[in-house]
C-alpha cells in the first residue's frame, strides 16, 4: 500500500490547526438495559473528557514543546488510533517518542511527562476498547472557521492517522484489496500529491463524494477505522458497532492553532 509524504501532511495539518475552534469530542456513555443476565456485566464505561481534560492535554503538550514538535490534540487522537489498528501490538516504548517528536520520533532523555503520559495512555486505552469492542468512538476534530471545508476541518486526524501507519507499515502490508475501500474513506481528505505508488487508491477516492457536512465526514473516520479493523484484527463474528459520534463540543482545548 502508498505511504503517505510524512513530512507533506504535517504542514498541512499545522495550518489547519491554527484556526481551530469547537470539538467534537469526548465518549459519551451509552445506556444499559437493566434487565438481569447470567453473562458478565460489560465494563463501566469511559469516564468522558471535560473541556478542561482536553485543554490540560494540549497544555502538557504544549509544554512537551521545544527542539522537537509534538503532536496535537486532534493529530495525536488519529495517531493513536493508527497505532491500535496494527496487526500486532506496538509498544509504548516505539510509539511514545513520536508524541513528543512528531517529525523524527526520537526519544527523549530530559523531561518529566508522566501527566501527559496518563493523559494519553487513558485515551489510547479507551481507544482500543472501542475498536476492539467494534463501538463507535468520537473523534477528536476541531471546527475550523466558517469557510474550511469537512475535509480541510478532519485533515490533522487524518494526517495523525497516516503518520501512524508510515511509522508502523504492518497494517499498510496487509491485504490491498481489503484495505483500499476503508483507506479511500480517510485518505481522501488529504492532497492525492501526497500519496505515492497510489494508483488503486486514488482511483477509489475518484469514486467517492466528498461530505457536504462535517458531521459526515467525523463518522466516516469511524466507520473507516471499525473496517480496517475487521482487517487487520478480524474477529470470529462481526456484530454491528453500536452509537454514533457526539455531537460538537463548544470551547476548544487552549493552545496551539
Amino acid at each position: 500500500m502508498p505511504a503517505a509524504q510524512e513530512g507533506a501532511l504535517h504542514d498541512k495539518a499545522g495550518a489547519g490547526r491554527r484556526g481551530a475552534a469547537p470539538a467534537y469530542g469526548a465518549p459519551t456513555p451509552q445506556g444499559r438495559s437493566t434487565a438481569p443476565s447470567s453473562r458478565p456485566l460489560p465494563s463501566a464505561p469511559p469516564e468522558p473528557w471535560s473541556d478542561e481534560d482536553l485543554e490540560a492535554l494540549q497544555s502538557l503538550l504544549d509544554e512537551a514543546a521545544g527542539p522537537t514538535e509534538p503532536l496535537d490534540v486532534s493529530m495525536l487522537d488519529g495517531f493513536l488510533v493508527g497505532v491500535i489498528l496494527q496487526p500486532r501490538p506496538v509498544a509504548l516504548s516505539a510509539w511514545w517518542p513520536w508524541v513528543l517528536d512528531s517529525e523524527k520520533g526520537q526519544a527523549r532523555a530530559d523531561g518529566d511527562d508522566q501527566d501527559l503520559l496518563h493523559l494519553v495512555q487513558r485515551r489510547h486505552g479507551e481507544l482500543r476498547q472501542a475498536i476492539h469492542d467494534r463501538q463507535w468512538f468520537d473523534p477528536w476534530v476541531f471546527e475550523l472557521d466558517e469557510d474550511a471545508s469537512p475535509s480541510d476541518t478532519v485533515l490533522p486526524w487524518v494526517a495523525g492517522f497516516a503518520l501512524a501507519a508510515d511509522v508502523f507499515p504492518g497494517l499498510m502490508n496487509l491485504d490491498e484489496g481489503q484495505l483500499t475501500e476503508p483507506l479511500a474513506q480517510l485518505y481522501m481528505h488529504l492532497d492525492p500529491d501526497d500519496l505515492e505508488d497510489a494508483d488503486a487508491l486514488l482511483e477509489e477516492i475518484e469514486s467517492l463524494e466528498p461530505p457536504e457536512e462535517l458531521e459526515e465526514a467525523v463518522e466516516s473516520l469511524v466507520r473507516a477505522s471499525l473496517l480496517l479493523a475487521d482487517v487487520s484484527q478480524p474477529r470470529p463474528q462481526a456484530r454491528a458497532a453500536g452509537g454514533r459520534p457526539a455531537g460538537p463540543r463548544r470551547g476548544p482545548p487552549h493552545g496551539r492553532r
